[in-house]
């Protein structure tokens, strides 16, 4: 079965967001018919919704999957409720949240998903960590991610360190889009 390389963004400001990033990679890597294969360094980053909560971490992973769009989603979403992740403010607080970022070199468009993810190519927060370990990836219809990195600022974004996931495996050509 032919898998897809699906991109997820993560990113956590409560009880202790690092931690919350790392789990959740841990947790990807054990999502059925799917295996993590890259990880991005954590990043520091400003919210981008009100100022009156603490900065985020965020990090960017990628994942060979054989499940569709919109399990993948769902099964995201049941990790961010297990790390209690309330919906209320937009853009407030979280303890994690799980975007897919990129399905491939697929374009979806439904109620509940919209990839690539819209508002990315503008995001400092998740343009340098996917270009730090997929430079030449395309974004469909919007070009490469490191050209794409070029564009935003990197004001408010800071490099804090490695995730604690690693790799088991030698690294496979993760800016290809279907392995």
């Amino acid at each position: 079965m032919t898998e897809i390389v699906a991109w997820i963004g993560l990113g956590s400001n409560l009880n202790d967001p690092a931690r919350q990033v790392n789990n959740a990679l841990a947790e990807l890597d054990q999502l059925p018919r799917s295996r993590l294969l890259v990880c991005s360094g954590l990043y520091r980053s400003a919210p981008m919704g009100p100022q009156d909560q603490p900065d985020y971490i965020n990090a960017v992973a990628g994942l060979a999957t054989a499940l569709p769009a919109a399990a993948l989603l769902d099964l995201l979403q049941a990790i961010e409720q297990a790390h209690r992740r309330v919906r209320g403010e937009h853009w407030g607080p979280r303890t994690l949240d799980l975007d897919i970022l990129l399905y491939g070199d697929e374009r979806i468009e439904t109620p509940g998903l919209k990839v690539p993810h819209p508002g990315m190519v503008e995001r400092n927060f998740v343009l340098a960590p996917l270009a730090e370990v997929a430079p030449q990836l395309l974004v469909p219809g919007l070009g490469e991610v490191q050209a794409l990195c070029n564009t935003v600022s990197d004001v408010g974004l800071e490099r804090v360190g490695d995730a604690e996931w690693h790799a088991t495996a030698p690294d496979p050509d993760v800016n290809n889009q279907r392995i």
